[in-house]
């Protein structure tokens, strides 16, 4: 007895055929993408100065440079060593402070310009597009010109101190958060807001009642995050004239006193850890997730 086999169905040669097509277009844009990429890290290591030999002849530089900042510590003596290390302990600890309160007031500034344009610069929450288009070259602008830039001008500005680095950190935040908050605007749920403007709200009613019990905490999260990353930039900065540790950090760097440099660093690394690990806490409570 023989079996007759049923020949493919038109459809299903058709399926077959926009299958093969497909996946050879898949393989043709993973090809190019691939290509593009490989094309942007040349350029990129050749423009970077990117070389193996070199890098590989300078790690033992930098290990050594790192030994030398790094002082002689004896178990028998080792209080008096540890005294000598941190000789200027609370001289250091109020610049550390000072580094921690210019990244608390440049974030408090830059969240709150951020909140004054995230709004307006969000395509859901307003019709005027000129003022949108406005808010967004705003938050563009200033996020995208470098805090040390900021930091520079007002220095010129103002001298040296904490104020240009409170200002440069809360134009860099407020550019950042601004970015952030108005992309959280433009993915929540409309229907609260098409409920309250049936129902008469204006705009302000609306934003107050129905976009931020949607969005606040992810404001607050975001905002926790920036204030973790300025307590870093806030050090930074300070490199120029902008007051804190990192005016003084700079300082023991141009004199060569290796033990300070060391010294100075390993205080703002556990300064940061312990702030990572606080906004870390603060944000899990704030999105509802304990640990």
């Amino acid at each position: 007895m023989r079996l007759h086999s049923t020949p493919p169905s038109p459809g299903i040669n058709a399926f077959e055929r926009d299958y093969r097509r497909l996946k050879a277009r898949q393989v043709r844009q993973i090809l190019l993408v691939g290509l593009a990429f490989l094309a942007a890290f040349l350029i990129s290591a050749r423009v970077g100065e990117f070389d193996l030999p070199t890098l590989i002849e300078g790690v033992p530089r930098l290990f050594n440079y790192i030994g030398r900042t790094l002082p002689t510590l004896t178990f028998s003596n080792l209080g008096s060593d540890l005294a000598n290390w941190y000789w200027a302990l609370p001289t250091w600890l109020g610049l550390l402070l000072d580094t921690v309160l210019i990244a608390f007031m440049g974030t408090f500034l830059g969240m709150v310009g951020a909140l004054a344009l995230c709004f307006t610069a969000s395509h859901n929450l307003t019709s005027n597009r000129v003022l949108t288009f406005l808010s967004r070259r705003v938050l563009e602008f200033t996020r995208t010109v470098p805090d040390l830039v900021f930091a520079l001008i007002f220095v010129r500005a103002f001298g040296l101190g904490e104020l240009p680095g409170v200002l440069a950190i809360a134009l860099s935040s407020m550019g950042a958060l601004g970015k952030l908050y108005s992309e959280v605007n433009e993915n929540i749920d409309q229907r609260p807001l098409d409920g309250l403007r049936a129902a008469g709200a204006d705009w302000f009613q609306t934003i107050r009642y129905g976009v931020i019990p949607q969005v606040l905490p992810n404001y607050a999260s975001y905002t926790l995050l920036r204030f973790e990353i300025n307590v870093r930039a806030a050090a930074v900065i300070g490199f120029v004239g902008a007051g804190g540790i990192g005016q003084e950090l700079y300082f023991v760097i141009r004199q060569f006193i290796y033990a300070d440099i060391s010294a100075i660093v390993i205080l703002i690394v556990l300064t940061v850890m312990a702030i990572d690990l606080t906004c870390e806490r603060i944000r899990h409570r704030f999105i509802g997730r304990e640990g």
